[in-house]
Parts: C-alpha cells; structure tokens; sequence
C-alpha cells in the first residue's frame, strides 16, 4: 500500500511547484511557457530519436560547419580544382587522338564513315578486355552470339512495350524472359516480376515497392531497411532516392557474411525490409539468406535477395556440381530476387529482372497517374518509354543458350574460379576473403599494401576492382578468363607481383592507388564525395570550342 501514497505525493509536490511558477502570471505568458516546453520536448524527443545516431549527426554537422570558413573552403576547393584537372586530363590524354565533334555536322555522314569512327572510339582505352585481363564488366563474347543479338536488336530498336496494344510482340518475349528467371530461382505459381535497364533499377524498385507496401499495409511514415554492409551502393542510392534510411550491419570478420546477431539487433518497428546478397560484390560470399528469411517471417518483414552479380552463375552451381547454401524462392519468406541477365546471362548490357514472390509486391512497384489531362498513365518500371530492342536481345540471348548452354557455361567459369582461388591460397603474403560463393575471389594482405599488388598488375595490363574498409582487390571470373592460359597468366603474375613486392613490403603505395588508400583515412566522407563527383564530371569531358 506504501507505493500509491507515494505516487500520490509526488505527484502533489510536481503540482504544486508548478503552480507556485505560475502564480501572478498572465494568462499570455502561461501559454507561452507551456508552448514553449511543449514544442522543446517535442524537439528533443525528434533529436533524440532519428536513425542516425547523435554521434554521427554531430560529427556531419562539425565538418558541415567547419568546410564553411573561409580558409578551409579555400584550400577544399583548390585541392578539388587540382584534382578535377587531374581527372579530365587523363580523359583527354585517352582520347587524344580522336576529333571532338562538339557540334552538329553540316551534313549528315555516310554510313561508312560512322562506322569507322565508332571503331575508332573502341579501340582507345588502357586494357584490352578481349584477352581476358579485365575483372568483371565484360562477361561473354561470342561472335555468332554478337550477330544474332545485334540482329534481333535492330529487328526491335523502335519497338516499345510501353504501348502494348502496337507491340504485343514485345510484351510476350519480355513475360517469357521473366517466366524463364522465375523457374530458374524456384519461384512458384504466383512469381511474378519485370526486366529493368540493369541491377541497379531492379534494386531501386524493389526498395520502392516496399516502401510503398509497408506505407498503405502497416502505416510506416518513416521506412527503414536492414543491409548488409557489403550490400550493393545500389541500396544506398534507393535510401536517398526514397527517403529510406539504411540500417547497415557489418560482415562477420572471418567468414565476411553478414553478422547476423547483430543483424537482428538492427530490426525496429519501422523496418519494411531485410536484405541478404547471393553473393556480394566485394567478396564473393552468400549471405545466410535461410536465416535471415526466417527472421522475416517471424518480424513479417519482406526479404530481398540481391542476386545480380550471381545471375544466372548462382542458379546453375549446384547443377554444376558446387555445394551451396539455399538463396532463392525455395526458402520460406524470400519475398524477391534480383539477377542480371546482361551479367552471366550473356545479354547485352541494359537488361536485368527484378523477381517477386507474389503480384501483390509488385504491384507497389508500379507508378500510376490518374489525373493527368494526357489519360490514365501508368508504368511498370523507373522509364516510361522502354527499349524493345534490348528486350527482343535479351530474350534471343537465353533461347539461344538454353538450360544446357548455361549449365556448361558455369561449369567452366567456376571450375576457373575455384583453380584462381586454389592457387592464390598458396601465395605467401595473401590471403583470400572468406569463401567465395561463386565467382568472385577477394585478396587482402597482412604484409604489405594490398594497393600496391593492384598497382603492379595493372602495370601487367590487368585491370581489378580495388575494395576498401578493409583495402582488397578482388577478380570477378567471366567466361572470358576461361580461355586456355589466362588463369595460369593471372596466377603467375600475381606470384611475380607478390614476390617482388615481399622485398620491401614497408614501401608505401604510390600513383593513383595512393589517392584511394588515402580515401579511406579521410573522416569527412563527404570531402571523398566531391572527389568523386569530380570524377564524374571528367567523364563529360570536351574541350572548350575555341580550343578545339
């Protein structure tokens, strides 16, 4: 009984203090005192409970304010200045040897005349990716694949399935393409889905969906997604897009698959998304997509399986012979998949399926405009208008490969994968990241720069990805590193390369690989976000007219 009496004279005390505040007061100032609280608790609380944390906010907000004296822009700015002569300097030094047509030409050229220049254009550059030494970007090339998808593209370049009732020719390959993806990542009756421009779209409009989703069905205001650390930059780019906050969860140190106990920790209430990759970009690895879709199931939160690097590799491994965790439709509370058909599909880039588990997620996909003077408009992707000749290619490149062509085709490049990986295992002063899943083989170093190794075989006319937080290079097998002696040329230069490098493993990175490892050690990550949209703007590079 001593607890109300309590309760009951704390209370009495708070009152009465607040009235003593309060006597001889106007009305007016009561009211403003009150409001004044109200509206400051109400600040405080909104603070205090963004996702964002406190630290992070006030570290953005230092740096924020700090780039804003004058001494500091100063420096940022002639730094950038620098740096952006640097970019567009190489740009220009590349193509150096090509005329700016920086207007339109009097007249129109022959045809003849266009198609040399086109083959001018290709072959500039610093690597020759058709000997194989180009990790990723190009993942097939067949010269009697090249004609017949450059055939069925120009059969279908004006086409556009955004008018069905005049290409219903187009929207039937494009169901057929998606119908086909379906059953290779175990969908069920009622998988559904769409081809996109690429993994990136695939990502972004499911993110969307969800939003929307979670939005009408849960009254969400406030979305976030639970990602993987290692997840494709593609989530972050639909974060900003959709005003979605990203919850990132950091790779378990050993296996460099997502920490899944700390994964959990991250779900809320304002969770409409739980994100697993089939495998990830830097590494290669596979998330634990069993667990992490029962963790969906039991928080009744949709699960994306990001499988665009994996493609149509991941879905043939085990058919191949590989022994690998479940990733797709089979598993209970998988809700979509996302895979590139211009990746190990072999399909020309520009094409790629976003997959859902059940009509009802996709239809969130969709935009609607109903009120428009135009008439009722409505699309099922990011564009309006869509390419029907990419389409038309993508669904020539999987009929003519068939189930067998890309069984065979897997087996090929993950029996290169594993012998590359095999044989980097032995090198001294490496190591691998993790298992590699599928194709893709992460090399770090305990010894000296990893930067430093990348610089070397770039020297030796490969061209890798280089990964940082921790810095690694990685190769992405295609079937162009299938050819007879390119994985043993790989092998041996990165044991030169290695060795050569063991001899004074304390020398520090040099060149253009030194701005990267620098990159990482910068606190204010929106200073390497200039650097970076410098680098984009380099590739828009001409020269001034009156230059040219």
């Amino acid at each position: 009984m001593r607890t109300p009496v309590v309760a009951q004279n704390l209370g009495i005390f708070i009152t009465g203090n607040i009235n003593r505040l309060f006597v001889n007061r106007e009305p007016w100032q009561v009211a403003t005192v009150t409001a004044t609280v109200v509206l400051s608790v109400a600040w405080l609380w909104n603070f205090a409970n963004q996702e964002e944390s406190i630290w992070l906010r006030s570290k953005k907000k230092f740096f924020h304010y700090v780039k804003k004296l004058p001494s500091v822009r100063h420096k940022i700015d002639e730094e950038l200045s620098k740096t952006n002569q640097n970019f567009e300097n190489e740009i220009s030094k590349s193509c150096a040897k090509l005329y700016y047509n920086l207007e339109l030409p009097e007249n129109g050229l022959s045809s003849e005349k266009i198609l040399k220049l086109i083959d001018q254009h290709l072959r500039i550059g610093n690597y020759d990716w058709r000997d194989g030494r180009v990790s990723g970007a190009v993942y097939g090339f067949d010269e009697e694949l090249i004609d017949l998808v450059t055939k069925a593209y120009g059969k279908a370049s004006y086409t556009n399935p955004l008018h069905p009732d005049i290409f219903p020719g187009v929207c039937k390959m494009e169901a057929e393409v998606i119908s086909m993806a379906c059953k290779l990542f175990q969908g069920g009756p009622n998988t559904c889905g769409t081809m996109t421009s690429g993994g990136t779209e695939s990502i972004v409009l499911a993110c969307k969906a969800y939003r929307d989703y979670a939005r009408e069905q849960k009254g969400i205001t406030k979305p976030n997604m639970v990602v993987p650390r290692t997840a494709h930059a593609a989530f972050d780019k639909a974060a900003q897009y959709f005003n979605i906050h990203a919850r990132y969860v950091d790779v378990d140190s050993e296996s460099y698959e997502v920490n899944l106990k700390a994964f959990k920790k991250a779900i809320n209430g304002n969770t409409i998304l739980l994100v697993g990759s089939a495998p990830n970009f830097p590494y290669g690895t596979l998330d634990d997509i069993e667990a992490i879709a029962a963790l969906g199931l039991k928080y009744d939160i949709p699960v994306h399986v990001d499988a665009c690097l994996g493609s149509f590799v991941i879905v043939f491994a085990r058919e191949a012979g590989y022994k690998l965790r479940r990733f797709d439709f089979s598993i209970p509370g998988v809700t979509s998949i996302s895979a590139d058909t211009h990746k190990y599909g072999f399909a020309p880039k520009g094409s790629s399926v976003i997959l859902y588990s059940d009509k009802k997620f996709r239809n969130y996909q969709f935009t609607v405009t109903t009120d428009w003077p135009g008439g009722v408009y409505g699309s099922p992707t990011v564009n309006g208008s869509r390419a029907g000749g990419i389409i038309a290619a993508c669904w020539a490149t999987m009929m003519s490969y068939g189930h067998n062509g890309y069984l065979e085709a897997t087996k090929r490049i993950l029996d290169t994968a594993r012998y590359i990986e095999r044989g980097l295992r032995k090198i001294d002063g490496i190591f691998v990241f993790g298992q590699p899943a599928t194709s893709v083989i992460a090399i770090g170093s305990h010894v000296f720069d990893v930067l430093r190794l990348s610089d070397a075989l770039c020297k030796l006319g490969w061209n890798l990805n280089a990964l940082q937080f921790p810095s690694g290079i990685h190769i992405c097998v295609t079937d162009m590193h299938t050819a007879s002696g390119i994985a043993d040329k790989f092998l041996v230069d990165v044991r030169a390369s290695v060795a050569e490098l063991m001899k004074d493993p304390q020398q520090p990175v040099t060149g253009k690989m030194a701005i990267y490892g620098m990159a990482q050690a910068i606190s204010d990550r929106s200073v390497v976000g200039e650097v970076t949209r410098c680098y984009l703007n380099s590739m828009y590079y001409t020269p001034p007219l009156d230059e040219h």
